[in-house]
């Protein structure tokens, strides 16, 4: 006896929504569908191509012949490399949308010092790109190749047109390509030929445009394992290394603070034990300092573990987490963080800790008086953090010390460090780190 189930009607509408969603998700990555769009970004960049790069090349004279005047020309070539990120930006964001491929979009070159000399710094280094130049120069084979499909559409219409020559009056007529003297009989023997070469030319472009976008703009597969590997040893020497350098801090804290206290409480309270029968009120005396001694020591503990692991980070944010670091603060700290939503642990972590080491630095060893700290949610889910003192200035990244265990635990989370100290002040220290690491 054979046993029927009956399938639940609303399952069975479920399982043929998801069947019917394949195939119109494949039919959007049909060859045919593909080609048509590869043909149009080629008409297009080949339409306004030219119009762009005469612009640029404008604007490059333009700045060229206006730097002795005043500087002017330094205006139009600091516009000069923003109009060619546009263009590049633009182009990759194109390639990757064209075909479906995972690129990064082109990013502005960060500053690695503050102020205006930061900032012509990351200007220059964005002028030098090497992924912004290679973006521009497959602009230009774009904008080449368009230039070429433009030409062949308009054979592609003129042999269509040849396919009626014979009903027209004239003997002769000219060719899909350029020439005249067609004889009227042969004109659609000539027109369909030209179709053929007409669409055989845009489809050939429409592949060579594929594979030279993708070997200049989209880096291979095996380049991509090759950076997610050097990335991935990176994070975890830094890891590793700021596991040891946190070690050593703790070893060295336990050591020179908590276990003398403990030592000296144990001695005391055994003293006061043999005391307690001749001299009681001795005996009193070495049990309250004794008992100061332990809160001490808890203060210490209490303090210590603050610096593993603060609860109020996982348990109210990072807003509060560093409004309670700045109240502790020794020095008054002026405190701007403005963040839509929550990271991951991991990069709140990382940025609170390196708070919390720069504002002990701060006031330890460099002499300030004040600090700010500034926290910003980036879009992109980037979270940035600055820290600046008015020290002294001076401070360097010793292996071992608290800054080396900064820009470790930085590098653990996939962020970037920078530190900028003179001498003579004032320090300031930045991190990005991804909200998702």
């Amino acid at each position: 006896m054979t046993r029927c189930r009956v399938r639940d009607p609303r399952l069975y509408r479920g399982t043929m929504t998801t069947q019917t969603a394949i195939p119109q998700r494949a039919k959007a990555d049909r060859p045919p569908l593909r080609f048509f769009l590869t043909v149009l970004h080629l008409a297009g960049v080949g339409l306004i191509g030219g119009v762009i790069f005469t612009v640029l090349t404008g604007v490059l004279s333009t700045g060229l012949g206006l730097l002795l005047v005043a500087g002017i020309g330094l205006v139009f070539l600091v516009g000069l490399v923003y109009a060619l990120f546009g263009v590049g930006w633009f182009e990759i964001a194109r390639v990757g949308a064209l075909y479906r491929v995972p690129v990064a979009p082109l990013r502005w070159r960060p500053r690695d010092r503050p102020g205006f000399v930061g900032w012509l710094r990351a200007l220059g280094r964005q002028a030098v790109d090497g992924r912004m130049w290679r973006a521009l120069a497959n602009f230009a084979i774009t904008a080449i190749l368009g230039f070429i499909v433009l030409r062949l559409f308009a054979a592609l219409v003129g042999s269509v047109v040849l396919l009626f020559a014979p009903l027209t009056p004239a003997e002769s007529v000219f060719g899909p390509f350029g020439g005249g003297g067609i004889p009227v009989i042969w004109a659609p023997l000539v027109g369909i030929l030209g179709i053929a070469a007409a669409v055989g030319g845009m489809i050939g472009l429409a592949f060579l445009h594929r594979t030279l976008s993708l070997a200049i703009v989209v880096r291979s597969r095996e380049a991509e394992l090759t950076e997610q590997v050097r990335t991935s040893t990176a994070q975890r020497e830094g890891a590793v290394r700021a596991a040891d350098v946190e070690r050593t801090r703790i070893e060295r804290d336990l050591h020179d603070g908590v276990q003398p206290r403990l030592v000296s409480v144990g001695m005391t309270l055994g003293l006061a034990q043999q005391k307690i029968d001749d001299d009681p009120g001795a005996a009193k005396e070495l049990i309250a300092e004794a008992h100061t001694s332990t809160k001490a020591a808890i203060t210490e503990l209490r303090q210590l573990a603050r610096g593993i692991h603060a609860s109020v980070l996982d348990d109210r944010g990072l807003d509060a987490a560093l409004s309670a670091l700045a109240g502790r603060s020794h020095i008054p700290v002026h405190l701007d963080v403005r963040m839509d939503g929550r990271c991951s642990r991991e990069a709140e972590a990382a940025v609170y800790f390196s708070i919390a080491e720069s504002l002990t630095n701060a006031a330890k060893h460099s002499r300030a008086s004040e600090a700010r700290v500034v926290v910003r949610l980036r879009e992109g889910g980037t979270l940035w953090a600055r820290v600046e003192d008015n020290g002294m200035g001076g401070a360097q990244v010793q292996p071992g010390g608290g800054l080396d265990g900064i820009a470790n635990r930085i590098l653990a989370a996939g962020g970037t460090f920078r530190l900028d100290s003179p001498v003579g002040g004032p320090t300031s220290l930045e991190v990005n780190v991804p909200c998702a690491s």
